[in-house]
């Protein structure tokens, strides 16, 4: 029987992720998330050695996350992204279906090298700015939109440095990151290119033929200003862009290379901006200013406070249910393991967001006492329900909220509505391939 304190526990988390996802008057997710953990452990329903164990935990992989997207700052800060949305359309050679394919390489390769919440803020408004300069009627231009919003959050799959929620659950488990990769890539990417392919499937009649003629000035036109830098841009010194770019895929390398010799993630993403800022000031004396004033620096607390409420769940027994329930079928094997957590943690993160979905089925796994082969596949399932699974519903990732506050920033209409009659064709069927493929995958090199 549920007793009270389970209640009051739920009522406070679900409150708290309510107001998240809702925002009244714009007000910053971090807010409600950390005004509800400040109740919980005022309520003794988290301990200070609970606090300890938390801070150890998500501390990491936030810094990680906050190094990419100082990255990004300094990239957008010298023109790079306003010559990427330049040369999308000079390259498309007037086609829409080349125009297509490059927006959603775009947003593959951004969450790549960033994370999937770094690429919606990149992404989004230069596909904005393109089909505004390209004047596309909505039914051309729902195809470009929907697919890279759904293109740059499944990305973050492939590898765990571009999401922060399996950085966290990546460290929950002991699993490496060049184990993580080697294990997962291959699966997600199937899941990524059958999302890819569903989604051309669903909108080809929609994707025009014909872009028309386009001319560009020598220099960069101000339409291609990107909205987190309002102010005109000066002419791209191509020397500097290609440092800043061999920069960041060093880093992103150096994730794979260094992590092995015990250097943790955080200390290589913050020295890659830290080289990043500097070079820049050297070549055209910009400061540490903007970073420092765009930085997200609150998701070091959104982090830590999710967890808090999480860790909050968990000691009032929502693991406890969860083992109960889901345990006995999971020990069965691989299979079972797969297709339980990859279902679960889809359901969760669509009824209250993947990143809670995804810490409340990782706890789960390691209470289990599973083997550890068996605890990694059910982590890693956990990982393609969080990352693909989620997409299904608009409040499934904190991506998808970031895209639609965008469009409507924008005054581009999309509604919950027209959103998941896309991703109710395209998801389930993604999912269960990426599952499936897991599965295989497993089987093969394991």
């Amino acid at each position: 029987m549920v007793d009270y304190s389970t209640i009051l526990m739920l009522t406070i988390f679900l409150i708290s992720i309510g107001i998240m996802l809702w925002r009244p008057r714009g007000i910053n997710e971090t807010i409600p998330i950390t005004i509800g953990a400040a109740i919980i452990v005022t309520l003794g329903f988290v301990s200070y050695e609970d606090l300890k164990s938390i801070i150890s935990i998500v501390s990491g992989p936030s810094l990680t996350i906050l190094s990419t997207i100082m990255m990004s700052i300094v990239l957008e800060s010298i023109g790079f992204f306003k010559l990427i949305a330049q040369n999308i359309i000079l390259k498309s050679n007037n086609s829409g279906l080349r125009l297509y394919i490059y927006t959603n390489l775009l947003c593959f390769f951004m969450t790549m090298l960033f994370n999937n919440d770094g690429s919606i803020l990149i992404t989004t408004p230069i596909i904005i700015h393109i089909i505004k300069y390209l004047a596309l009627k909505p039914p051309q231009y729902i195809p470009y939109l929907i697919s890279g919003a759904l293109i740059a959050t499944a990305s973050s799959a492939p590898i765990a440095v571009s999401n922060i929620s399996n950085l966290i659950a990546l460290k929950i488990v002991g699993l490496d990151l060049n184990s993580y990769v080697k294990i997962m890539f291959i699966p997600s990417m199937i899941g990524i290119l059958t999302m890819s392919l569903l989604l051309y499937l669903l909108f080809r009649n929609h994707i025009p033929k014909q872009l028309g003629l386009l001319t560009f000035n020598d220099k960069p036109s101000n339409i291609f200003t990107h909205p987190l830098d309002p102010s005109a841009q000066s002419e791209l010194d191509k020397n500097l862009f290609k440092i800043c770019i061999a920069v960041v895929v060093i880093t992103r390398g150096a994730f794979f290379v260094l992590s092995p010799f015990g250097i943790p993630l955080e200390l290589i993403g913050l020295f890659g901006a830290f080289i990043l800022i500097t070079i820049r000031w050297l070549k055209m004396r910009v400061g540490i200013k903007d970073v420092i004033i765009n930085s997200p620096w609150h998701i070091l607390i959104f982090a830590f406070s999710m967890y808090v409420l999480v860790y909050g769940l968990k000691n009032v027994g929502l693991n406890t249910l969860i083992i109960l329930n889901f345990k006995e079928f999971i020990e069965q094997g691989s299979f079972n393991a797969t297709m339980i957590m990859g279902l679960l943690t889809t359901a969760l993160s669509n009824i209250f967001n993947n990143l809670p979905a995804v810490m409340i089925g990782t706890l789960s796994i390691t209470e289990m006492e599973l083997n550890p082969l068996l605890m990694q596949v059910a982590y890693l399932a956990n990982v393609m329900g969080s990352d693909i699974g989620a997409l299904l519903t608009p409040i499934g990732t904190l991506a998808t909220l970031l895209w639609m506050f965008l469009l409507k920033k924008h005054r581009i209409k999309m509604t919950w509505g027209k959103y998941i009659s896309v991703t109710i064709l395209i998801i389930p069927v993604t999912l269960m391939v990426s599952l499936l493929s897991l599965y295989l995958w497993i089987l093969l090199i394991l």
